[in-house]
């Protein structure tokens, strides 16, 4: 698991984000950092990390933002929030019932090209906007499809917020729903970022 700082300015507050399968900074790079630091946890073909995450302890609050299969990925690790959201996920995203249909996942795994990757990202997108350009390389991407299926979440963890979209052509609407227990809260796809202006409207 590769970690990167996006905003590292020794404020009192930090934000966590653990992203969604294959992305990089991009897909979050237009939100204000205002007076947070802001790391970012990405890249899952491992959870090796050469990050101490006992630094998050010095935060005088941490708050975890987590997306699509971050969502399920963030609940690996001891860390202790002030507030988690998690937007587009749940803690069984390939789950037919819960998360992204096995069969589905299992295809899009075996047909993937680097097409396919912009595919995706367009997919994710309801709105009329700039694509982001990810930058990940195919292969680590394809490799990380991979090992996501072999991680099984921490059914203790609790998240505080839940953001479900009501058009997530990626983990279906309607089984996040399910899952959780409530119906959709934002008008998006599965990448619902440019719906926000700053970091602070996620906590």
């Amino acid at each position: 698991m590769k970690y990167k700082w996006l905003n590292y300015k020794n404020n009192k507050e930090l934000i966590v984000f653990f992203n969604g399968w294959g992305m990089d900074e991009s897909i979050v790079s237009h939100l204000e950092v205002e007076n947070f630091d802001i790391i970012m946890f990405y890249d899952y073909n491992n959870l090796d990390t050469d990050f101490d995450f006992s630094l998050i302890g010095k935060y005088s609050s941490a708050y975890l933002v987590a997306w699509s299969m971050g969502v399920m990925t963030a609940t690996l690790f001891d860390v202790n929030y002030k507030t988690k959201t998690a937007i587009n996920g749940t803690l069984e995203p390939i789950n037919d019932r819960y998360g992204i249909p096995l069969r589905i996942y299992d295809l899009t795994l075996r047909g993937l090209s680097p097409k396919g990757v912009q595919r995706f990202v367009k997919s994710m997108f309801n709105e009329d906007c700039v694509l982001p350009e990810i930058t990940r390389d195919f292969e680590e991407q394809k490799s990380e499809l991979s090992a996501l299926k072999e991680y099984s979440a921490n059914k203790d963890f609790k998240y505080d917020r839940v953001i479900i979209s009501t058009e997530d052509k990626i983990i279906p609407t309607k089984n996040q729903t399910v899952f959780w227990g409530i119906e959709p809260n934002i008008e998006s796809g599965h990448a619902p970022f440019y719906k926000f202006k700053k970091w602070s409207e996620l906590l």
